[in-house]
């Protein structure tokens, strides 16, 4: 399936917020990995659960920050992308710190942390005035037939 590409987010609000968010997103979470790794030798603060979450949370920020250049950029299948799966990992990061005794108390503040710029990303990306500048414009009109023989 092509990609269709347009010209950007509106200037207002301003895309490089989504794209500032998912880079801070980005940088905490390989924050939180060299955390994990830092402390690895207390099983309180690193458990098998943080082992797993971690690395997949930095991988899911990567994936984010770059659907949201290519978004910027004005590709509507990244933008739509980057909708759908910034609400699933801001539900994801909801249930890791409601979750009581799922993960260490360290890990539940840092995914809340997240869960700030991730909403923002939510956020901007839902307003309307972002939605209808992704939306598809008029189909160009066809060239005119050429000249027959």
């Amino acid at each position: 399936m092509a990609s269709t590409t347009i010209s950007r987010f509106p200037a207002s609000p301003n895309p490089g917020s989504a794209v500032a968010a998912l880079a801070a997103f980005l940088t905490i979470s390989l924050s939180t990995v060299v955390a994990a790794v830092v402390m690895r030798h207390n099983p309180a603060l690193v458990t098998s659960a943080v082992w797993i979450r971690t690395p997949l949370v930095a991988a899911s920020a990567a994936v984010l920050l770059f659907l949201a250049r290519r978004a910027a950029a004005g590709d509507r299948g990244s933008f739509r992308r980057l909708r759908i799966i910034s609400i699933v990992v801001l539900a994801a990061i909801a249930g890791v710190v409601a979750w009581p005794n799922a993960f260490p108390t360290w890990l539940r503040v840092e995914q809340a942390v997240c869960g700030v710029f991730m909403l923002s990303v939510v956020i901007c990306t839902n307003l309307r005035a972002v939605r209808s500048s992704m939306e598809p414009g008029p189909a160009p009109s066809a060239p005119p037939p050429s000249p027959g023989p």
